[in-house]
């Protein structure tokens, strides 16, 4: 050791632990350490993002073609509503007008407008006008109901329906890894090293994917892929971190939990919807801050 920096042997473990170079472990009986390949820990990260890489695709190609089949079938219902108006309207009018008329011969559209029934003069023009608003709305009523709108909604609502929807789709990511929150580390590989299910703050990010994790315990550093992490919900009014959906980033408190549908009600504390109570969101999305 006289011609390295370090002055002990311990120090040189504990360097290689901090720096991730070997898996570090204290024991009663000593120290133990454990080389990391690193090159079947890169293989397994390339083939963990090309799975990644693969899912998004068919992910998309689904949402395509829902896409695809909702604008079919809104095609499909508008021109049978359209004819079933038109043919009510025939079958409305025509009595009216022969009682008004008394056997008189009127030329007028299938589809009359307004402005064109006003034209009519006497008693047509009166039963014209009310028939063509009747038949109007009531194609309205029949184009709503089709295409499958929920006139009870306000367009406020509607509107705040939509922006929860981009934003949903804008902040919903494949990695939900984010410095400052606790995780527990559900690898079973390393249970023999005593982390198995064992919590820990996620000091660091690497590659969006990976987290350098400090053990609470222990304090020793591992670097672990989310895909052998979870969150962690703390007890009713902690802090939490939005890790990802629509409000990814933002902190909240967590106000109650429904434990049968895994999901939790949380006030966001602090950022750009601080106040806004969100009923329902997943555990997975959630975890404790640090």
């Amino acid at each position: 050791m006289n011609s390295t920096k370090w002055a002990t042997l311990t120090e040189f473990v504990k360097y290689l632990g901090r720096t991730g170079q070997c898996k570090v472990e204290d024991t009663p009986k000593g120290w133990f350490i454990t080389y990391i390949d690193r090159d079947s820990e890169t293989l397994f990260k390339d083939r963990l993002k090309a799975k990644r890489l693969k899912a998004d695709l068919v992910d998309e190609e689904r949402q395509e073609r829902a896409i695809q089949a909702q604008i079919e079938r809104a095609q499909c219902s508008l021109p049978s509503t359209e004819a079933a108006g038109s043919d009510d309207q025939n079958q409305e009018e025509d009595p009216k007008l022969d009682h008004n008329l008394n056997g008189g011969k009127v030329a007028f559209l299938l589809q009359p407008t307004l402005a064109e029934a006003k034209a009519v003069k006497g008693g047509v023009k009166l039963g014209l006008e009310e028939e063509i608003e009747g038949s109007s709305s009531k194609r309205k009523r029949e184009h709503h109901k089709g295409k499958g709108i929920n006139t009870g909604l306000s367009a406020l609502d509607q509107l705040m329906q939509e922006e929860e929807k981009k934003k949903e789709k804008s902040n919903r990511k494949d990695y939900w890894l984010c410095e400052g929150i606790i995780v527990k580390v559900m690898s079973k590989s390393l249970a023999d090293n005593g982390y198995y299910k064992q919590k820990g703050v996620v000091k660091k990010v690497v590659d969006k994917y990976t987290g350098e994790i400090e053990m609470l315990e222990t304090n020793h550093r591992l670097r672990i892929d989310q895909e052998e992490l979870e969150t962690v919900i703390p007890q009713i009014g902690g802090l939490v971190r939005i890790v990802n959906g629509a409000y990814r980033g933002s902190n909240a408190r967590l106000l109650s939990v429904d434990t049968s549908k895994f999901c939790a009600k949380v006030q966001i504390e602090k950022g750009v919807y601080d106040g806004r109570v969100l009923p329902a969101v997943e555990y997975e999305d959630i975890s404790k801050l640090a």
